[in-house]
């Protein structure tokens, strides 16, 4: 396992890094996202998306629980867990039928639901710093260069 560490100084930053980090996606890559509210998990997704050709708006899927997309350079199924607290309601959301290696998985809110976090998942902790910054670490099974 490699871990990256990065600061953006901006959403738009944030975005930037998602985008480039794109590159080193495949499908059925689940990546866990961690974070407080605000810290810029779903600004990262939507990078992640412009990088892999999709233009389109991208929020958060809290009310919605997964939001798909598809017709890119991989499909994604991107996960809002906040509301997740058991096995059960997480099974309730079909999360598991997205793990069949064809989509790459994307979850913010990941501590919630850490019975779902595979060893190889990709880990992505997004912190707050001081004012716009944000500290942002990735756990990869591969090298990347970002």
């Amino acid at each position: 396992m490699y871990t990256y560490r990065f600061t953006t100084a901006s959403q738009r930053e944030t975005e930037e890094l998602g985008e480039r980090f794109s590159a080193y996606l495949d499908p059925g890559t689940v990546v866990a996202m961690y974070g407080d509210l605000g810290a810029g998990k779903t600004a990262f997704t939507r990078g992640v998306l412009r990088g892999l050709g999709y233009d389109c708006t991208v929020s958060s899927p809290t009310f919605a629980i997964v939001n798909e997309y598809r017709g890119g350079r991989l499909d994604l199924a991107h996960f809002d867990m906040y509301r997740i607290s058991s096995e059960d309601e997480l099974y309730g959301t079909g999360f598991y039928d997205y793990l069949d290696g064809t989509m790459t998985v994307f979850m913010e809110w990941s501590e919630n639901v850490p019975f779902a976090v595979d060893e190889d998942a990709v880990k992505v902790r997004i912190e707050h710093g001081e004012g716009d910054i944000r500290i942002i670490e990735i756990d990869f099974q591969k090298e990347i260069e970002i």
